[in-house]
């Protein structure tokens, strides 16, 4: 689960981070309420679960209530990369002398967690990383032994954070380290982390990503489950019990495995196509599960392609035959659907789809081929 930036201060506050003062507001007249609260100047930020609100104009300075009153008249209702603005956070604004980046994710290779500090804040890490990967200092965390302040101040000063800030940021970094683990985090990232001209240490921006297998742990989550967004789709793969996230592309995925789902993205996009969906159908999927995958994925009108991509180990390959005919039977499919199947029982399977192949199933032997045909036929340009 997504927070909002608002949520995420929230959630910051419980493990002792500091923030800057503000307040939530869902129109224009709160939004003055709120500045009056917290104090002029203040800032006026779009909540929306996407990046890039400054350049599109989600972020407004405002000196006085006329001000905010005219930002927020703009902001409330924007549309940023699809979302549709409808509350704000009101925050009193800073005096920035320096920007830092901090974070904590998981590196599953290592079996580790992930610190990242950088001196450098403000911009995408990915952008650092790509253009100065030393700028970013690392460190690993062993969950059995946690972080140590020692270490965290080895990182910030790695960094390059500068004097007047490392005592305070070394304490912070322990802070968002608590806030990752206790807090059943699956992302805790502070972009920008600031030093402000008067000498603090504080969060400028906060976005975290709690993992919703550890729910259980916290019926506090209710709050922040009620003012979710869902994307439809998402809604309803969760319904049928599918593994599903929604993204932008053409090319409908549906695989069964979590791995196999990912470098099906992965090669869709090295052939010059562009995945709607990774949809994991899991390793004993049956022919429901593969009837229902089909109906959400037929679901997204930007999909102009299927494919479906299947190595039988305990799903079989007959059964995710008999779960395409069974959908093609009840659902109206409007994409063509490739099929690459494979492993376990594959044979059988391609010989009941024997029946079914022509404009509707292309079935193809290899998963690069089945790629590429699925992003001819959707009209994506062929690599």
């Amino acid at each position: 689960m997504d927070l909002y930036e608002y949520q995420g201060k929230q959630y910051f506050a419980r493990f002792g981070i500091p923030t800057s003062p503000g307040g939530v507001a869902d129109t224009v007249d709160e939004a003055v309420a709120r500045a009056d609260e917290v104090g002029y100047p203040v800032v006026v930020k779009a909540q929306v679960k996407v990046g890039g609100r400054g350049k599109a104009g989600g972020i407004k300075l405002a000196a006085d209530a006329e001000e905010v009153r005219r930002h927020a008249s703009a902001i409330l209702g924007m549309d940023i990369k699809g979302h549709t603005v409808q509350r704000l956070w009101i925050e009193h604004a800073s005096d920035i002398e320096r920007e830092y980046y901090v974070s904590f994710t998981l590196d599953r290779r290592a079996k580790k967690y992930l610190c990242m500090v950088s001196a450098q804040g403000g911009v995408d890490i990915e952008e650092v990383a790509a253009t100065d990967p030393d700028a970013i200092a690392r460190l690993h965390v062993d969950p059995l032994d946690g972080l140590s302040a020692a270490s965290a101040a080895e990182v910030v000063a790695r960094a390059g954070l500068d004097d007047a800030a490392r005592e305070q940021a070394a304490t912070l970094v322990q802070r968002l380290y608590n806030c990752y683990v206790e807090g059943d985090c699956d992302l805790a990232e502070i972009n920008p982390l600031i030093l402000t001209t008067d000498g603090r240490v504080h969060a400028l921006d906060a976005k975290v990503t709690l993992d919703d297998n550890a729910a259980f742990r916290h019926p506090e989550w209710e709050e922040f489950a009620g003012t979710e967004t869902t994307d439809e789709r998402e809604r309803l793969a969760k319904e049928k019990g599918l593994q599903y996230v929604g993204l932008d592309g053409f090319v409908g995925i549906i695989a069964n495995g979590a791995g196999l789902a990912m470098s099906t993205c992965d090669v869709v996009q090295q052939v010059g196509g562009q995945p709607a969906n990774f949809l994991d159908i899991g390793g004993g999927a049956n022919a429901d599960q593969m009837a229902n995958a089909l109906e959400v994925i037929n679901a997204d009108p930007k999909v102009r392609s299927i494919f479906v991509n299947i190595f039988g180990g305990i799903t079989r390959g007959e059964e995710v035959a008999n779960g395409i005919v069974q959908a093609l039977a009840r659902v109206d499919i409007s994409a063509p659907i490739v099929v690459r199947l494979d492993g376990t029982n594959a044979e059988e399977g391609r010989a009941i789809l024997a029946a079914q192949v022509g404009d509707r199933v292309v079935s193809v032997p290899t998963m690069i081929d089945a790629a590429r045909k699925a992003t001819e036929l959707a009209g994506g340009t062929v690599r």
